[in-house]
């Protein structure tokens, strides 16, 4: 996972970046590309004897923030939470996916489903990082319906406001971002 600094690109200047980065990566499998406000966001597949050649080539896109290998971690649950938490509110929506899906496979009953609520949410600003909002608001409406049920706090996640937002979310069809 490659972190570039964002300097001025927003959601739909995802493909035109990706295609960018395709060709100055040769050699390498450039899978996908999320544009945050802090971020331009992409899945690479590389050898580490390649890695720095490739940074420095994507540098003309933009400077690198930082890269890191991404892997399924075994971590206890009130770490994957806190990790989850942490990138859902740095924009990086697609690890707070990934992390939290640990987290889901360590819970139970109402939990489960909670937890689902919220990697769907995190999915679904993938989406949007992307620009593609259509697939966003259908994703946060499943998300609504599963964490129709929860409230109160999770962890240190309000749960209630997170459901709020969502809910503004969907009736208005205005996506913004927001933090847990």
């Amino acid at each position: 996972m490659l972190h570039l600094k964002n300097t001025g690109f927003v959601p739909q200047d995802t493909g035109e970046i990706l295609e960018r980065a395709r060709i100055l990566g040769k050699g390498c499998i450039i899978r996908d590309c999320r544009v945050s406000t802090k971020y331009i966001e992409f899945d690479v597949s590389i050898s580490k004897s390649r890695l720095d050649i490739l940074l420095e080539k994507l540098t003309v896109i933009a400077p690198l923030d930082h890269a890191r290998l991404v892997e399924e971690e075994d971590i206890n649950k009130e770490e994957g939470v806190q990790k989850g938490i942490s990138y859902f509110n740095d924009e990086r929506f697609w690890e707070a996916h990934e992390v939290l899906e640990g987290v889901w496979k360590k819970s139970y009953e109402g939990e489960k489903e909670l937890v689902q609520g919220i990697i769907l949410i995190a999915a679904a600003l993938v989406h949007y990082q992307k620009a593609e909002n259509l697939i966003c608001l259908s994703i946060l409406k499943r998300a609504e319906e599963k964490l129709s049920r929860s409230g109160g706090m999770y962890h240190s996640i309000d749960v209630d406001q997170m459901r709020k937002k969502l809910h503004q979310i969907i009736d208005t069809e205005k996506i913004f971002l927001f933090t847990i």
